[in-house]
């Protein structure tokens, strides 16, 4: 389908959205009022389901938690969970490279692309963008997550819920204009139909990618469908799946100069895969998830959940990596003159298909003074993983302030072997008791089982090794409260993540290691002070083992001597975190949030890493934001952030650090009514000054470099009837 005929295809859907609604005035004049066109933003106690098993108000949950709603996302014009993630300074970017997978960190600690990430609870993967047209909020859980989720790593998970249907008509489309001409439309349409116990939720969007590094272009396209049934009034059943299909060119990372020396001269503009022959990365992505809540007595309730996930990839690159120019080469590294050795990389056929299911029963009882909240749940997770052997071949060298065309190889060269490499299985049982023990107290226990099978395949068919694993993940905390809406808690937990999987150009490369326990302990204040104040603070300790390329072994394989991935030692994040949401004066609001940390890496033996700094992780980040409505201009409100991030260290031997960097942006909406129609223009400029900075540094694959965005623009226009 040409493009064109796309984003024709949206404007039609937006404008048979709107010739709808004109036919059934009536029922959009009482729809209006249910609208959201701007988020007011007032503090509120708030309520997510991440820090447990169902939705609970923030202040009561003994974990650090932070929501970002579908008002705050049209706001502040959040158009990818990249965008989200600036404004919580406990998020990090971790090899988030332009076009190509969103990947984050948490408290310091990466993320798992497999585990991390989920969609109503059920983990999804997260090797393509996921889209929000859909979601109505996304849940933080910072910290360990043994009991909420079983296997994850100990920074936390991102929990994307999805959007329902409306009790009135919804219709709602947005336009926007942003970076080199990047072209979005999106359109969300809510209601009922004539039998009311039927709801429905569509949404659809189109984008043409310019992004802002020149060359890296690209298009999406994402169609979405939510629907509930309410059965009886005890029994609700929800249905929802979308699909997205996305195609970009991705911008690779910057490396060393001779492996020592950030590079100079630089933009964040610069296409290092400006080749005649490069080709993008495309993926394909498709959920499908059920859901039915029945209940079953007064305080009780049960629910069934699950998703199943379809992924697809060819992942095509003009791999930059080291300098064969100069002397003996720098591998990795760039030579002094900026040349760099180009690889054509090719992975094509890759899939992932999980799915995942959970089954739960919640109530509250009394057993004498106590009262209780009890739960007690199973689920399963099945991830099938499946890719080739990838084509890596030089082919020849260009320079990153004078870029070269270089010819392809001449080549048949294609992804070959392309089967099941790798295939887990997960086997749950958790219980959870929520204990008053008296009007101010309350005790949180819990403890998940976990039983995790994990089978990798030399050869279709042909088991190369398995592990059969066992964890009881506990997690305790007490919670009291010092005031109707202020409340300390202290907590201690037991988390378990996957082994990492050896990265490329390592000699156990795409190799996983055991499973490995971590553990953390919590000490926080949440509370209210009407709707003037929310706030919270946190105080941790989390510490996991070690994983990073050891150059202090050697393992020569076929012919080629390289470093293996291990784990060793330990490394500690601790660290100190606050949020704060508020209205200071009439018309105008605030947030900030802001992370204090200490990472050392330990016990490794190795005098170069102990004591050592983890790499990529700032002591010290934050994120403001104001907003203010001109009580001059009726519907018009301004808004202004600043983003800072101390220096971090490139490599685990902390030779090399990265500066520190603040970012402003500015912003303006106002809102107006055409006809029946509420119309809401917004503006956006962010990287005010145009300020040069490394957002991302990783010493994975050879140690990369990404620079944060320039200066960009984005205007939108959202129509709501």
């Amino acid at each position: 389908m040409k493009p064109t005929l796309k984003h024709s295809l949206l404007a039609c859907a937006i404008m048979q959205a709107f010739s709808i609604g004109a036919q059934a005035q009536s029922s959009l004049d009482h729809a209006v009022p249910e609208v959201v066109i701007t988020g007011t933003r007032q503090p509120a106690t708030g309520r997510a389901g991440v820090g447990g098993f169902s939705d609970t108000s923030i202040v009561d949950t003994p974990a650090s938690v932070s929501v970002i709603d579908s008002a705050k996302m049209q706001d502040l014009s959040i158009r990818s969970a990249t965008d989200a993630m600036s404004y919580d300074a406990s998020v990090s970017d971790s090899y988030n490279a332009v076009g190509y997978a969103e990947q984050f960190s948490i408290r310091g600690f990466d993320l798992d692309n497999n585990t991390s990430y989920r969609k109503d609870g059920i983990a999804i993967p997260s090797d393509a963008q996921i889209p929000l047209e859909n979601k109505e909020r996304i849940e933080i859980l910072k910290g360990l997550s043994g009991l909420q989720a079983g296997v994850t790593t100990p920074g936390g998970i991102v929990n994307f819920v999805t959007k329902r249907p409306t009790a009135t008509t919804l219709r709602s489309a947005t336009v926007e204009v942003r970076e080199r001409g990047t072209l979005y439309g999106a359109v969300d349409l809510g209601g009922s139909f004539a039998d009311e116990r039927f709801g429905y939720r569509i949404n659809a969007a189109a984008e043409k990618l310019r992004p802002y590094v020149r060359g890296a272009n690209g298009e999406r396209q994402f169609v979405s469908g939510a629907f509930d049934w309410q059965i009886s009034r005890d029994a609700l059943l929800q249905l929802d799946i979308d699909h997205q299909h996305k195609s970009q060119l991705t911008a690779p990372g910057f490396q060393l100069i001779r492996g020592t020396d950030l590079p100079t001269g630089v933009s964040s503009k610069m296409f290092l895969q400006d080749q005649p022959w490069q080709r993008p990365v495309m993926t394909d992505s498709t959920n499908l998830g059920l859901r039915f809540e029945y209940k079953l007595a007064q305080n009780w309730v049960a629910t069934v959940n699950a998703n199943k996930h379809w992924f697809k990839r060819d992942d095509y690159t003009a791999f930059p990596y080291g300098c064969s120019t100069e002397g003996d080469g720098y591998y990795p590294g760039y030579c002094s003159n900026g040349d760099y050795d180009v690889y054509d990389y090719q992975s094509t056929g890759e899939r992932k298909t999980p799915w995942g299911a959970q089954a739960m029963v919640q109530g509250k009882f009394a057993t004498g003074a106590l009262r209780h909240a009890l739960t007690l749940g199973s689920a399963y997770y099945e991830r099938h993983d499946s890719f080739g052997d990838y084509v890596y071949d030089y082919v020849g060298t260009s320079n990153i302030w004078k870029p070269v065309a270089v010819p392809p190889v001449e080549s048949d060269r294609v992804t070959e072997n392309v089967f099941e490499r790798r295939s887990d299985r997960e086997r749950d049982l958790f219980a959870q008791d929520i204990i008053t023990l008296a009007p101010q107290t309350t005790l949180h226990t819990g403890v998940r089982y976990v039983n995790f099978q994990r089978t990798q395949f030399s050869a279709p068919g042909v088991v190369g090794t398995s592990t059969d694993d066992h964890f009881l993940l506990p997690n305790v905390a007490l919670v009291y409260g010092v005031s109707g809406d202020w409340n300390v808690y202290g907590s201690f937990s037991h988390g378990m993540e996957l082994g990492g999987i050896a990265p490329k150009k390592t000699s156990n490369q795409n190799q996983a290691l055991s499973p490995s326990r971590s553990r953390q302990a919590e000490v926080g204040v949440k509370g209210a002070v009407g709707n003037a104040l929310t706030l919270s603070a946190a105080l941790f300790q989390i510490r996991k083992g070690l994983e990073y390329i050891d150059p202090n072994q050697t393992v020569v394989v076929d012919g080629k001597s390289l470093h293996p991935y291990v784990r060793n030692g330990d490394e500690t994040h601790r660290g100190i975190e606050i949020a704060a949401e508020g209205k200071a004066a009439a018309g105008l609001n605030y947030g900030l949030s802001l992370l204090a940390l200490h990472t050392r890496q330990e016990g490794t033996g190795d005098p170069t890493l102990d004591g050592k700094r983890v790499t990529d992780v700032p002591n010290f980040r934050s994120t403001t934001w104001l907003e203010y409505a001109v009580p001059a201009v009726a519907g018009l409100k301004v808004n202004a952030d600043w983003q800072f991030a101390s220096r971090k260290a490139f490599d685990v031997e902390n030779t090399v650090f990265v500066p520190s960097y603040s970012t402003f942006g500015l912003g303006a909406s106002y809102g107006m009514k055409a006809g029946a129609t509420r119309v809401t223009l917004r503006a956006r400029v962010d990287n005010l000054t145009d300020k040069f900075y490394w957002r991302d540094v990783t010493p994975a694959l050879g140690g990369y470099l990404l620079p944060g965005a320039p200066r960009t623009f984005r205007l939108s226009a959202q129509f709501d009837i």
